[in-house]
């Protein structure tokens, strides 16, 4: 990002940085977060020179491919990861210390099927790829089964394979599901592989909840109120300049290796809703999915025990306040 970009963000969100300087440092000038295989994290990545701006000198992406993420975040290898809720709601569930500070944006999994899946309950006796069981893809598609009716244990036969795999598994005829994230969506449909079954972000009840949030490990919480809420300030605008600059963001995340097809960032940039991380409500996304998650047998835990213990809405609220629509 330019420093002149940059430097306008106070201006951008009415929020002056003079308010910036006023706080206290962050706690810790180091920083881990995690990088996975999804571009729709677009935030996280374009946030990373107003992290700096924020007092952090050491910024490291650590990448975490598949159901990684989580356990990372759970053992302090990171601090800070955006992904899918569900599968955090799972590690609350358990009492692995992880915890939701925010929500990020609506959309970015799509669930692609052959010419025999024309709906969700078209997938009762189908064979379903995923990356990894407990991973996003997974733990979406199990939590849209249970609310059409099917039971995800025993109605879908789920196999697990590498990406490209099941890129070609789907071509192939031999699976009948594939959920997947940008860019390999914008590529799905380019190449007319499959058709989309499901698409988050504009099929409800899916596009009026939260898909991806912000989540930390409860220590580095802890210790680093401030260094929490100055990296969330970070993401936050971050999320707000891939939704006014998508192309400056796409051609970021390439150059970031993130991606190599800029045409396709872009085209995520625009279809998915950036910048409206206050439109839509984080706690009750909680609610829906644990409830979800809770009906399929896969957490013990009620929505209001997850929210209670694996939620903290502090500095959302403050950073709602101090950015100005």
């Amino acid at each position: 990002m330019s420093a002149t970009t940059l430097a306008g963000t106070g201006v951008l969100f009415g929020f002056r940085e003079a308010g910036i300087a006023a706080e206290p440092p962050p706690e810790t000038r180091k920083l881990r977060l995690a990088q996975t295989t999804s571009a729709c994290q677009a935030a996280l990545y374009v946030a990373e020179e107003l992290l700096r701006t924020e007092g952090f000198t050491d910024v490291k992406y650590v990448k975490q491919p598949g159901a990684l993420l989580f356990k990372s975040l759970a053992s302090g290898e990171v601090d800070i990861g955006v992904t899918f809720v569900a599968p955090f709601i799972l590690d609350i569930d358990t009492g692995k210390p992880v915890v939701l500070l925010g929500g990020m944006h609506v959309g970015c999994l799509e669930l692609f099927g052959t010419d025999r899946i024309r709906s969700l309950r078209d997938l009762k006796g189908k064979t379903v790829a995923v990356s990894a069981l407990g991973a996003a893809g997974h733990v979406f598609l199990a939590s849209m089964l249970i609310y059409v009716g099917l039971n995800p244990h025993h109605d879908v036969h789920w196999v697990t394979h590498p990406l490209s795999d099941s890129v070609r598994l789907l071509a192939e005829g031999k699976i009948d599901g594939f959920m997947t994230v940008p860019p390999v969506t914008q590529d799905l449909r380019a190449k007319k592989i499959g058709h989309v079954v499901v698409n988050s972000t504009v099929d409800r009840p899916w596009s009026q909840y939260f898909c991806c949030v912000i989540a930390a490990n409860r220590e580095f919480v802890r210790k680093n109120h401030v260094a929490t809420k100055r990296a969330m300030r970070a993401i936050l605008k971050g999320d707000a300049m891939c939704a006014l600059e998508p192309e400056r963001s796409a051609k970021l995340l390439v150059e970031k290796g993130i991606t190599t097809q800029y045409e396709y960032a872009v085209q995520m940039m625009k279809e998915l809703p950036y910048g409206k991380w206050r439109e839509y409500d984080v706690e009750d996304t909680v609610r829906f999915y644990s409830l979800r998650l809770n009906e399929a047998g896969m957490i013990k835990s009620s929505p209001q025990k997850i929210i209670s213990q694996g939620t903290d809405w502090r500095f959302l609220n403050e950073l709602k306040k101090e950015l100005k629509t």
